[in-house]
């Protein structure tokens, strides 16, 4: 796979990501195959997705879990990256109905890193994320623990996950930012407006996470009813019986550049994304290797300017995020 680095001066990363979120979380729970899992990360390493991301609250835990042995006797291939600052408020076990809360408190960040180094079977991670800015923390206090965590020799760099440009520029003011995460697709464009031309102006890398659209856009769900049993996407508003069928033009409209070219609409999708910026690498999941060697095969996909144009002219999307 070509490969790219996160951001102006990190480490040399493969073009496209994976993340892990899906495994073990949120989405088709019947579906959940640890092994396969295990096999997945594998095959990614082999493929050259080597950006790996996870998250303490997917599972809860149990996703760092099935990263570090999935990883185990390849770690030292993959850049890692973790994130510490969300928590489930009723102690869920990852059905993705359970509520989230904010925790930014730095005697949270320095209790977190300790046990996701140890979910992950490794002394440290390559990047450390925070998952969501805590409103009752000011920022400058917890990013300064994810400064000490680096400090310590537990985290090479750290990100931001979800954030406005003040509150890059803030925590830059304590310590380099690395990356910053957030949802960037073609039906969701928001963080072309100010954050993504901010992060490629700084050279921080950019990690679009849901850059399928929550698989949408590769055209598999047609109705919500396609949509497996207790998948969090049912709830989800764009997802609903009548927004489902209208975002279905945008699926359209992918699928006939796809068939141009002759690759998948998910391809054609993550190539929009990748050509939104020098240090914009996205992020799918999944947990079938099928799909992850589609994704992966997205890094050799080439769109002109006229597809782009195409794509950049698709309609806005019905119903909101969340």
């Amino acid at each position: 796979m070509i490969t790219t680095t996160l951001g102006s001066t990190g480490p040399e990363v493969g073009a496209i990501g994976l993340g892990c979120m899906g495994m073990t979380h949120a989405y088709d729970p019947s579906g959940r195959d640890d092994e396969v899992s295990v096999s997945v990360l594998r095959q990614a390493v082999e493929l050259g997705v080597t950006l790996i991301d996870t998250a303490d609250v997917y599972g809860p835990y149990t996703n760092e879990e099935v990263v570090g042995r999935g990883l185990e006797g390849v770690r030292d291939r993959v850049v890692l990256a973790t994130k510490v600052g969300l928590q489930l408020a009723d102690g869920g076990l990852g059905s993705g109905t359970s509520s989230l809360i904010k925790n930014g408190r730095p005697e949270h960040v320095r209790a977190s890193i300790d046990e996701s180094l140890r979910r992950l079977r490794t002394d440290h991670v390559d990047l450390y994320q925070l998952h969501r800015v805590d409103p009752e923390v000011p920022i400058e206090e917890t990013w300064g623990a994810l400064a000490e965590v680096v400090a310590a020799g537990k985290a090479r760099h750290i990100g931001l996950s979800e954030v406005t440009v003040d509150e890059i520029k803030r925590a830059q003011a304590v310590h380099p930012v690395a990356s910053v995460q957030s949802e960037l697709s073609l039906w969701t464009r928001d963080a072309l407006a100010d954050v993504l031309p901010y992060c490629d102006a700084e050279g921080i890398a950019f990690l679009p996470f849901s850059p399928l659209g929550r698989g949408f856009l590769t055209g598999n769900f047609a109705t919500v009813d396609d949509l497996p049993e207790g998948d969090w996407r049912r709830s989800l508003p764009r997802f609903q019986a009548d927004t489902i069928a209208a975002n279905q033009a945008i699926v359209a409209a992918v699928r006939g550049i796809a068939d141009r070219l002759g690759v998948t609409p998910a391809q054609v999708a993550l190539a929009w994304v990748r050509a939104q910026g020098a240090y914009v690498i996205p992020i799918p999941g999944t947990k079938t290797p099928k799909y992850l060697a589609d994704n992966a095969g997205a890094a050799d996909v080439v769109l002109t300017a006229d597809d782009l144009a195409e794509l950049d002219a698709l309609p806005a999307p019905e119903g909101t995020r969340y």
